[in-house]
């Protein structure tokens, strides 16, 4: 079972905690990572994208010179794409790039990329993370202590005050609990946790 320490906002140890072998201590499997990484990204995709091939430009509809004897080389459309304003080949079209990945891999990419950041002394837990208002000046002298400079801060709620907090940080992102996906978790070299934080994850992922 793995120990890890737990930490006030001054950057001070306060206690150990145990963690759930199964979720924090699992086998990595990168294969499971990549594939849930890629849909992520993929699924990100809009898929808006659209240009005109040559039969939806305008114009185009009469030969442009006649086929023998100007000299010039044959043409059948000034909206060919070889023209100026011509059509797109291959145009791309709006298309769906949405990749489905089964519930127990993501699940299983989930346990690899919380168990990396163990293994890695990449995860600080915080007893608490709570301010009495909005002020970035807070979460830069915590950052500051903790040796933080690129992290993945998460609270067992969404948190108002503490995300306007850390909102305008360079290298920075907040989301609540129920939120954490596996790109984030790999895109930051930290990752700051609540206690409470933790019990939400393990009650979900036991």
């Amino acid at each position: 079972m793995p120990t890890v320490g737990v930490f006030n906002k001054e950057g001070n140890k306060v206690a150990d905690m145990d963690l759930n072998e199964n979720i924090f201590a699992a086998k990595v499997n990168e294969y499971a990572l990549h594939q849930v990484v890629v849909a992520l990204l993929a699924n990100k995709r809009q898929g808006t994208q659209s240009t005109k091939t040559r039969s939806e430009v305008r114009g185009g509809g009469i030969k442009p010179w006649r086929q023998k004897g100007t000299g010039r080389a044959r043409q059948g459309s000034i909206r060919a794409p070889q023209w100026i304003k011509g059509g797109i080949v291959f145009a791309p079209k709006p298309r769906d790039y949405r990749i489905s990945v089964p519930k127990s891999m993501r699940k299983v990419a989930m346990k690899s990329a919380l168990t990396s950041k163990v293994q890695e002394n990449q995860m600080i837990i915080l007893d608490s993370l709570n301010f009495e208002a909005p002020k970035t000046k807070n979460i830069i002298e915590m950052l500051r202590v903790l040796e933080a400079n690129k992290a993945l801060i998460i609270t067992a709620e969404s948190d108002e005050i503490v995300y306007k907090s850390a909102r305008n940080i360079q290298g920075i992102n907040i989301i609540p609990a129920n939120n954490i996906n596996v790109y984030d978790l790999l895109k930051y070299e930290k990752l700051i946790i609540t206690k409470e934080a933790v019990s939400k994850i393990e009650e979900v992922y036991a």
